[in-house]
C-alpha cells in the first residue's frame, strides 16, 4: 500500500518516506511554510498526519484554524496523531515532589514550583499547555469524528506505522482523530 502522510512541524526530526513540514527551512524538510497561512498540499490528499510535540507552539487563537487545516488534507476516514506536553502528569510530579520528572537543571530553577513552570512553558517557547479533554474538545469542534487517547507507540487505527514518530514518552500524551 502506498501511503501519503505528513510529518507536520518536523522541526530537525526529519524521516524517509513522509512529507516533512515545518516553518523553518532544513535539510530533509519538503513543505517549510506556517500552517496558519494554509499548507500548499491539496485537500483530503492524505492517508495520515503526525505531529510530535509542535501544536503546543501555537497561540490559543491559532489552535482551532490550525487543526482544521490539518482535517482539510486528511482522505476521508484519515488519521491525525498529536503528541503533545501532558499538563496532567507534569502537575501529578509536581505534588509528588518529583523533580527528577523535569528536564529543567537546578541552575535554571531550583523549586519544583519554579521546574514545573519552566517545562511546561519549556523557557517561553511553548504558548498552549494540553490536557486530553483539552485537546479533544478542540478536535471535535475542528470536525473530527472520533478522538481517543492513546500510549505511547500504540494505535488505535489500521495503520501500525503511524506511531514511529513517537518520543518523549515520559512527559506525552498521544492522541488520534479520525476524519
Amino acid at each position: 500500500m502506498n501511503l501519503t502522510r505528513l510529518n507536520w512541524g518536523c522541526g530537525p526530526c526529519v524521516v524517509p518516506g513522509w512529507i516533512n513540514s515545518d516553518r523553518h527551512t532544513g535539510a530533509g524538510i519538503d513543505l517549510s511554510c506556517d500552517i496558519r497561512e494554509g499548507l500548499p498540499l491539496q485537500s483530503h490528499s492524505l492517508d495520515y498526519i503526525v505531529s510530535i510535540h509542535a501544536l503546543q507552539d501555537l497561540s490559543y487563537d491559532d489552535l482551532l484554524p490550525a487543526l482544521r487545516e490539518l482535517r482539510r488534507l486528511l482522505k476521508p476516514g484519515g488519521v491525525l496523531r498529536l503528541g503533545l506536553p501532558d499538563l496532567e502528569k507534569a502537575i501529578q510530579a509536581y505534588q509528588r515532589h518529583d523533580a527528577g520528572y523535569f528536564y529543567i537543571p537546578d541552575d535554571d530553577a531550583r523549586s519544583i514550583g519554579g521546574k514545573l513552570i519552566t517545562q511546561i512553558i519549556w523557557y517561553g517557547s511553548v504558548r498552549t499547555p494540553f490536557t486530553y479533554d483539552f485537546i479533544a474538545e478542540l478536535l471535535h469542534k475542528a470536525d473530527f469524528s472520533q478522538v481517543v487517547r492513546c500510549r505511547y507507540r500504540e494505535t488505535q487505527t489500521q495503520y501500525v506505522e503511524i506511531v514511529e514518530l513517537d518520543n518523549r514518552e515520559r512527559e506525552s500524551l498521544f492522541v488520534e482523530a479520525t476524519t
